[in-house]
């Protein structure tokens, strides 16, 4: 085997105060730092491989241009500290029954994810709607949103034994006749603060929005419904033998009533405008780029976003922190170097599969399709600093077409370290089995019949999953070999990439680079961060890498005020649209999904704020979130200093009389001091009794 060679030495920039009291909390095991922690990392990754010590000295190199998820950080090599724990961030609920002992099965697997560490999402379409009839009960059903509740207190009570907070991503179909209380959940202090919410939006629902036609509300028909109640047939989870399902996979749903589709589309929007929540899935558009198409469909994602799962789907995360491969930075002579960047990638993604033998999931149906299917999502973070650094302004069209031309390097070579994997270990078990054509599919993929498919013929997975699946189409239009290659060999991997938020790891052991795909939020402001032992957030100062980067190769002492014109592409200066440009041109050659966040300005009116989920949907995104500051709802982990100081919070105090203070305020209040903003939000959400 060829000795791998290590890539050239990244220049120093120690951690600032705050990323390192982050990274502490977080990710360093007692007496750490970033460097033993790369080794910890290293070592534990090289394991699996028939010569350890080689590949040992090469991960611990790629350790300094790229992270693994924080449960990979955390817990790789901490055996001895932490035998019981995942270094799995994504997975996703099995279907839910709809029956007691279904829901509370589901409740008890949960939990048992959450204490492992793991994100999980659910959908819960699949719950009868609020007033239908309980089988054998004599009583009418309360809805999916009781039992959102009961997720939310397992979520909330696991977490609070262990140092990560749970995080849960629930999800309902747009046409379930409970998604108007669905939209609104969150608008009730305290209530299903533990979860995101996304509704799961089709290409019929978008349709009549844009035709202003009614859309109807429906929930699948039992037998003894079929005669009496209006029909219509829609792809819906299924988990019940009794309802009706056509050749196309289709199943016959009762009308429960009919709604302006442009009415409920409004009250999404409206809702989003106000308390952030829901985002939106486009759940037909996950499904159709699904490079596993033919064996999966595709009902909920992780907590953020980044992974749409099938039930018990798992998938780890690493990010390649691009803002560390940028050469001569702030120079006329800026480039980012694109060698040293595949030479990442690919060893990147021998650790990232190597993880899959280190999975710790607690639940034999998690393990089989991880183990089945080898999924990893790798993305990036430092996205926008190293687009400061390089001289682009996040979303102007030069950095669109840098977005557009990283991300499809991502893609190619983590599809040739998975064809060379797939020869040197094998490739996924699934790409190895023969899956039979049905109607169902060659109404999906039309040219199967063109290439003499025909129903009841067998194609191997790596067939299908290679040639057919619109991801990989894509990349032979750049990598024809490449993809051809695979149709014959098969993968390591089904899925290879994603883009995580990355928030904390950006922020600690990335220094501040800025997260995921995003533009830094700004260049010095204030972090609202979690504290463990303590009731509200803690506010942390922090400056951005790239500013941490000038101060450093410039060797200049400089005003974060008064920045240079490459400093210019931060959050609130990006224009919406052209946040989802960035996504888009990303979204172009990512198989998973992307999570990203648009800050968009507190003023904004809403007949602009709603035009851009629907520039979302017209630019082919997979999912959409927005965040517009409003403090009588919720501290987001980042605010700007300048809202923070022009918004006034009202306190109550014990004797009844009323105090106004300014959000950057200092209280002291109950052995701590906090911001008066982060205060009274952790008052608001019951964190305290009143004052």
């Amino acid at each position: 085997m060829k000795q791998p060679t290590p890539l050239r030495d990244l220049p120093p920039l120690p951690l600032q105060q705050a990323s390192e009291l982050i990274a502490l909390s977080k990710y360093f095991l007692p007496g750490e730092d970033l460097d033993s922690m790369r080794r910890r990392l290293a070592q534990a990754l090289a394991r699996c491989e028939a010569d350890p010590g080689a590949w040992e000295e090469r991960f611990y190199h790629t350790l300094h241009y790229a992270f693994p998820a924080g449960r990979i950080m955390a817990n790789a090599g901490a055996e001895s500290f932490k035998p019981n724990v995942s270094t799995i961030n994504c997975t996703v609920s099995r279907t839910i029954e709809d029956s007691m002992a279904g829901i509370m099965g589901a409740a008890s697997e949960a939990a048992l994810t959450l204490k492992a560490g793991c994100g999980i999402g659910y959908d819960f379409s699949t719950l009868r709607p609020r007033g239908a009839q309980v089988s054998g009960a004599g009583a009418t059903t309360s809805g999916p949103l009781p039992f959102m509740d009961v997720f939310d207190a397992v979520c909330k009570t696991v977490s609070s034994a262990g140092g990560r907070r749970g995080a849960q991503m629930g999800c309902l179909e747009i046409g379930h006749p409970d998604i108007e209380a669905f939209i609104l959940a969150k608008r009730q202090d305290g209530r299903l603060r533990a979860f995101n919410l996304s509704c799961l939006i089709t290409d019929d629902f978008m349709q009549a929005v844009r035709n202003d036609a009614e859309w109807s509300l429906v929930f699948p028909a039992f037998p003894d419904e079929m005669e009496s109640s209006q029909l219509v047939w829609r792809r819906w989870p299924l988990h019940d033998t009794d309802y009706t399902v056509n050749e196309r996979g289709q199943t016959a749903c009762r009308v429960y009533r009919t709604v302006r589709a442009r009415d409920l589309w409004d009250l999404i929007m409206h809702s989003t405008y106000e308390f952030s929540d829901p985002g939106f899935l486009l759940v037909d558009e996950m499904n159709r780029m699904n490079p596993l198409w033919f064996t999966e469909h595709i009902r909920a994602s992780n907590p953020c976003g980044e992974q749409p799962l099938p039930p018990y789907g798992a998938c780890l995360l690493g990010s390649v922190n691009l803002a560390s491969l940028v050469k001569n930075p702030f120079t006329p002579q800026a480039q980012f170097d694109f060698e040293a960047y595949g030479e990442v990638v690919r060893t990147f993604a021998r650790m990232l599969d190597n993880v899959v033998e280190i999975n710790g999931l607690p639940l034999p149906q998690q393990r089989e399709e991880i183990m089945r299917k080898r999924r990893h999502g790798m993305g990036y973070l430092g996205l926008g600093s190293a687009m400061t650094m390089l001289g682009l302004r996040y979303g102007s069209p030069e950095s669109v077409a840098f977005t557009d031309k990283v991300t499809q390097r991502l893609a190619v070579e983590n599809w040739r370290a998975g064809l060379e994997l797939a020869k040197e270990k094998g490739p996924a078990p699934i790409l190895t089995e023969e899956f039979e054509i049905t109607p169902a599919l060659l109404a999906l993929r039309p040219e199967l019949a063109h290439d003499g498919y025909a129903v009841g013929d067998r194609v191997p997975g790596r067939v299908l999953h290679a040639r057919y699946s619109r991801h990989l189409q894509r990349i032979a239009e750049v990598e024809p070999q490449l993809v051809a290659e695979l149709a014959e060999v098969g993968a390591r991997f089904t899925h290879a990439t994603s883009i995580a938020p990355t928030g904390t790891m950006a922020a600690s052991v990335g220094n501040n680079a800025s997260n995921g795909i995003e533009p830094s939020f700004a260049h010095s402001y204030i972090r609202n961060m979690i504290v463990p032992g303590e009731k509200a957030k803690r506010a942390i100062r922090m400056d951005s890498y790239e500013l941490l980067a000038y101060r450093q190769w410039a060797d200049a002492n400089v005003d974060p005020d008064n920045l240079p014109d490459a400093f210019r592409g931060t959050a609130a200066g990006t224009d919406p649209r052209e946040h989802i440009d960035v996504q888009a041109a990303a979204q172009r050659w990512i198989d998973s999904s992307i999570s990203k966040t648009i800050n968009v300005p507190s003023d904004i009116a809403f007949e602009d704020f709603k035009d851009i989920y629907l520039y979302a949907v017209d630019n082919g995104l997979k999912g959409c979130t927005t965040f517009r500051f409003n403090p009588e709802v919720h501290q987001g982990v980042l605010v700007s200093e300048a809202d923070l100081a022009n918004t006034v919070y009202e306190f109550q105090l014990a004797d009844g009389s009323r105090v106004q203070v300014p959000g950057n305020a200092q209280i002291e209040y109950d052995g701590g001091t906090y911001t008066a903003a982060n205060l009274y939000d952790a008052l608001k959400e019951g964190f305290y009794g009143r004052l």
